[in-house]
């Protein structure tokens, strides 16, 4: 049994209190059976899964305003559909199954016949990219992060742009080579330029980082010319998900003068599987650092924005036997939020799309230890990270695994995001 705000609530399925999928959050995802089968959406709750398809086919997601000639929602290989209709449909869904999943309603807990084709093992599922993303914009939205790479890069006297504090400093990333939590990338290929060296070379990066994000994913968007007005934002935002936007740091530095990253970081960005929606996340609303200088009229919005989620990098170094917590770290440090963030995207017309992913940009916190990729964490890799077997990471390498995990934590609860994980795999030469 869970509690949430002191209101006990139940459901038929076991869940431990350790458990990132409990009744209070049925985040969304897509999957597909190990035993055969085409994709479809579901839910996790606990260590199942909840085949939406079944339940749609069964009529038992049913909202009362549903129109009958409808296409079905969860018969299909991502979550765009769904997204794209909007908050009011999303509660009614969400509503509806956190009724069926509840230990006193007999529908799902008495039908042996409709739990065995509904619910699902995770182990016997294979988790797929939840969404279709059109477009990948990745912010710059940490002050912590930005300060300690702007220190590095110009000293503390001009760590921070002029214009940093005053709009969410942004790049549009490449969407393609967005891939789901599990799939591993190799290590890419590029130009660098040593400090000394009278000219670049060609070959692979010899420094490869991770970047602990989070991101959202957009439900209905805009039209062309039209803004999202900073208090409306919410209403475009399906929900989050973790985000590690793999980095090669030597290649970035000799491209990114004067357009900003390329190759450094289209070669991979993972994301985890499910989806956790603001309404699981609205127990868990903080208030966000305070900004000064005041923003601009159209980014202005509540500070209570933020959202107290808990997040760590776990580092499992190739050739040795367990992970290592190497950072922890928690969005409410986010400087720019979600919803200014939706704001100054569309604020010239940009028109947002179902699925479009928007990322933070690292999020470090105030602590050494929350620093949120290796570039920080080693001070450019002048000092390397010291493991507990002895070898040290300047930067990754070839067999290294990074996994990232996030969680709100309740009254005997959490509302998690279980984890986004990737390998770094040797250069294909």
């Amino acid at each position: 049994m869970q509690e949430i705000d002191g209101a006990a609530e139940s459901t038929s399925i076991p869940v431990t209190p350790e458990s990132h999928f409990p009744i209070q959050n049925l985040p969304f995802g897509v999957f597909r059976p190990r035993s055969g089968g085409t994709p479809r959406v579901g839910v996790a709750i606990g260590e199942m899964v909840v085949d939406l398809s079944v339940l749609e086919r069964q009529g038992l997601l049913d909202p009362a305003a549903q129109p009958a000639n409808r296409e079905p929602l969860f018969c299909r290989s991502s979550l765009n559909a769904f997204m794209a209709c909007g908050r009011p449909l999303w509660s009614e869904v969400r509503e509806r199954l956190s009724q069926l999943l509840r230990h006193d309603e007999p529908r799902l807990r008495d039908d042996a016949e409709l739990r065995r084709e509904a619910l699902l093992p995770m182990s016997d599922v294979e988790l797929l990219l939840p969404a279709e993303i059109g477009d990948y914009t990745d912010f710059y939205s940490s002050r912590e992060h930005a300060t300690n790479v702007g220190t590095m890069l110009r000293g503390p006297e001009n760590a921070l742009m002029p214009n940093w504090l005053h709009l969410p400093v942004a790049y549009h990333g490449r969407a393609s080579s967005v891939v789901v939590s599990g799939t591993d990338l190799h290590r890419p290929h590029g130009q660098t330029k040593a400090d000394i060296a009278p000219a670049p070379v060609f070959g692979p990066s010899r420094s490869v980082d991770f970047e602990l994000e989070m991101g959202v994913l957009i439900g209905p968007g805009n039209a062309l010319g039209e803004p999202i007005p900073v208090d409306r934002a919410r209403d475009h935002i399906f929900g989050l998900v973790l985000v590690n936007d793999w980095s090669a740091r030597d290649i970035q530095k000799w491209e990114y003068v004067p357009l900003g990253p390329f190759l450094a970081k289209n070669f991979g960005t993972s994301i985890s599987p499910w989806v956790v929606m603001l309404e699981a996340l609205e127990p868990f609303r903080a208030a966000g650092p305070r900004q000064d200088p005041l923003p601009l009229s159209y980014l202005r919005c509540q500070r209570d924005e933020a959202y107290d989620i808990h997040l760590e990098v776990l580092l499992h170094a190739a050739g040795t036997d367990e992970p290592v917590r190497i950072c922890t770290s928690n969005l409410r440090h986010l400087y720019w939020n979600f919803c200014q963030q939706v704001a100054h995207h569309t604020c010239n017309g940009c028109n947002l799309r179902t699925g479009d992913l928007l990322a933070t940009g690292t999020i470090s916190g105030p602590s050494p230890d929350s620093r949120g990729c290796l570039l920080e964490l080693t001070t450019g890799g002048r000092n390397p990270l010291a493991l507990p077997n002895g070898s040290t990471r300047p930067f990754l390498e070839d067999g290294d695994r990074v996994s990232m995990t996030g969680w709100c934590q309740g009254a005997g609860y959490r509302v998690g995001f279980g984890e986004v994980t990737g390998k770094l795999l040797p250069a294909i030469l």
